[in-house]
């Protein structure tokens, strides 16, 4: 007993200690911070080419044998040397050549940006950074892909989403969106604004409707003689309430505002696919890829990776990604975050061993 008490005692201050070292490394980290010019984050740019070269090298390097080996080195090496002669004696005839056939030689360009949205489309901001940074150098020769994973969420975020890609389609540059998993609500609303939409064969797209719902606590109030007061100035300044009475009047003012939503979203998926036949696709539900190409919600069948490797040997392929600076007590959050969500999967995953898709 005396030990565990003690063993209590030891623990208790060694807890206290780490929590004190915390704070003050806390301190210490926004105190430095202050006074300082803070930067949102940078740029990350990786030429996929070299990626994809680096992949195929090292499986060579492990599948062939070293006279294999030796005989694809010196291959290589020989239409390494005839390639460069080329763009070497390409170079000098440029200069002899006008501006349109140097034009007609153009190597076309490929930027690719990710984005990954939650309920409240988060990643807006590294989507803009990375938008406005690929408008600086992208022409109309060029194309820009954006793989897009969402389920969808709120109405004016994911609208924000659309609009900045909008600004690609604006510039007269080429949009792929490729969705390999999930491209619904807003998440469609973000890919009808390509040029042309790639998807899975399992991917889930559509979802063409708009949903609200809250809980309403009102008898629990007033069964526990409790007072809820709302105070408004505007007739319909707060339709429906968590913690009031809602009248009929509200709910339906309520549900003539998501009809309206749901009306702006038609005409705007209608806007930017013409092809579609709004009526049929617009119900709230979704299409796997395959059914989602008859209905015309996208162009092709096709994984991104699949898209991208097929233009590897015709294009630079860029990724760019804006790194959004985070302080310490985000990262602290987010290290968290990441842990219950595992904690959650596994738990989850443990009770559906028993279970078939």
């Amino acid at each position: 007993m005396e030990f565990l008490t003690n063993y209590g005692l030891f623990f208790a201050k060694t807890l206290t200690f780490v929590v004190a070292v915390f704070i003050v490394v806390s301190l210490i980290v926004s105190a430095g911070g202050r006074g300082k010019k803070s930067e949102k984050g940078h740029i990350q740019v990786s030429k996929l080419n070299e990626k994809f070269k680096s992949l195929r090298e090292a499986l060579q390097h492990a599948v062939l044998d070293e006279d294999q080996l030796k005989i694809f080195e010196k291959d290589e090496k020989k239409r390494l040397k005839v390639e460069k002669a080329e763009l070497k004696k390409s170079a000098k005839e440029k200069s002899k050549k006008d501006v349109a056939a140097t034009e007609d030689e153009y190597k076309k360009r490929v930027f690719v940006l990710n984005f990954y949205g939650d309920i409240k489309a988060s990643a807006n901001e590294s989507l803009r950074e990375s938008i406005s940074a690929v408008l600086t150098l992208a022409t109309p020769k060029d194309e820009v892909v954006v793989k897009v994973e969402s389920g969808g969420g709120m109405v004016h975020s994911y609208g924000l989403a659309s609009s900045q890609l909008a600004r690609i389609t604006n510039k007269e540059i080429p949009l792929t969106v490729c969705v390999d998993k999930v491209a619904a609500s807003g998440g469609y609303m973000m890919a009808c604004v390509a040029n042309k939409i790639v998807a899975a064969p399992f991917a889930i797209l559509g979802s063409i409707g708009v949903v609200a719902q809250l809980p309403n606590f009102h008898r629990l109030l007033k069964k526990n003689d409790i007072d809820y007061e709302m105070f408004t100035a505007g007739e319909f300044k707060r339709t429906v309430t968590m913690f009031g009475e809602n009248t009929e009047k509200g709910r339906d003012k309520f549900v003539e505002d998501l009809e309206d939503t749901h009306v702006l979203f038609k005409e705007f998926v209608s806007e930017h696919r013409p092809q579609v036949d709004i009526a049929q696709v617009a119900t709230g539900e979704v299409w796997f890829g395959r059914r989602a190409k008859d209905v015309n919600l996208i162009d092709m069948i096709q994984t991104s990776d699949e898209y991208l490797l097929d233009q590897l040997d015709t294009a630079d392929i860029f990724e760019v990604e804006f790194a959004l600076k985070k302080s310490l007590p985000e990262k602290l959050g987010m290290a968290a975050q990441v842990a219950v969500e595992r904690a959650l999967l596994s738990v989850w995953e443990k009770s559906q061993l028993n279970r078939w898709f």
